[in-house]
């Protein structure tokens, strides 16, 4: 005969926050084989609820629309909202795992500003879809089943935040979006499949250093511009950007600049002059176009340059954004990029 209290425990089903905020899931066409020409974030949660019915075997769902935006449109002051709520769902006892359903284009960005905000105590699982719903083959469904399938399994709280998406679950420091329209948009060697290891889910989690607390009082996230610079860019765009920060950072009291630069985040000599515009208070990243893995220490460059590290030039820009928003400078912040 089975104890009383553990036979509870196997009939509990898991309670799962899902936060709905919009995308290509949530998206309507006139036609059933339109893939590209449909608008975004039409559809509520309920919507997205009953078109797989299987998630009740899962779970009990507790959905709220907190935004209705076509990816492309989030801003960083979402990403704010966003963090708060799933750190409140993080304290609730009633809440055992958190699902995020988002557009594809900012996915990575999302993903990797909740995964330094956010103590994740429990699991927090993001998905999305290349198809809307309205689509033959439409991926949104099997990606929710399979999000909330994640979010019930207490081995991805120690993850990080994750994202679901084509039968693969990616950490939030390794996701990329890699094709503009392909349904394997995200794939990448090495990623796990859904049906991966508690032990391999384990091996993804982030470094303890990786996660910052921004202040209650904080209302909206410093300013960082991210420029990519191509052979012969000139050297004005720079210039332009630095005095609109410069006013920025007298305004607001943060701001910063990302560089998405050739090869080892080698910049243009041409381009010098005007990055010592800024003020040595507005921290300038120097990242690589190639993506990761920028390990250079610039000797004889101005304090306020930091090298992005492991992180492409977007996650560099969000790791910014975030540390600003928590208050660091100078060697704080220096130490916290070294540490990406």
């Amino acid at each position: 005969m089975i104890p009383q209290h553990n036979a509870l425990q196997i009939l509990r089903k898991p309670r799962i926050a899902l936060l709905a905020t919009g995308g290509t899931i949530a998206g309507t066409a006139g036609s059933a084989t339109d893939t590209r020409d449909y608008t975004a974030g039409q559809l509520g949660p309920a919507a997205l609820l009953a078109a797989v019915p299987q998630l009740a075997e899962l779970a009990r769902i507790d959905a709220t629309q907190i935004f209705s935006v076509d990816s492309k449109d989030m801003t960083p002051q979402h990403w704010l909202v966003l963090s708060r709520r799933v750190q409140r769902l993080m304290d609730d006892p009633a809440v055992d795992g958190i699902v995020i359903t988002h557009g594809t284009d900012t996915l990575e960005e999302t993903a990797c500003f909740l995964n330094v905000t956010v103590a994740t105590t429990k699991p927090v699982v993001m998905t999305a879809a290349m198809r809307p719903a309205t689509a033959l083959s439409a991926d949104g469904p099997l990606n929710l089943y399979q999000a909330v399938e994640l979010a019930c399994r207490p081995a991805a709280a120690r993850s990080g935040v994750l994202a679901v998406v084509g039968d693969r679950i990616l950490p939030a420091a390794a996701l990329a979006k890699r094709h503009p329209s392909a349904v394997d948009a995200f794939s990448f060697e090495g990623a796990l499949t859904t049906l991966a290891s508690d032990a391999a889910l384990h091996a993804l989690a982030p470094s303890r250093y990786s996660r910052v607390v921004l202040p209650d009082e904080l209302q909206h996230l410093p300013p960082v511009e991210l420029l990519t610079v191509a052979a012969g860019s000139s050297p004005a765009l720079a210039s332009a950007v630095a005095r609109a920060l410069a006013r920025a950072q007298l305004l607001n009291g943060a701001a910063g600049l990302v560089l998405a630069l050739p090869g080892n985040a080698s910049l243009p000599e041409a381009w010098r002059p005007a990055l010592e515009e800024l003020p040595n208070a507005v921290p300038v990243v120097l990242a690589s176009r190639c993506g990761g893995g920028v390990r250079r220490h610039h000797g004889n460059a101005p304090a306020n340059w930091l090298d992005a590290g492991a992180l492409d030039p977007l996650k560099a820009r969000v790791r910014l954004i975030a540390g600003l928003g928590a208050g660091l400078r100078g060697a704080r912040l220096r130490r916290w990029f070294e540490r990406a």
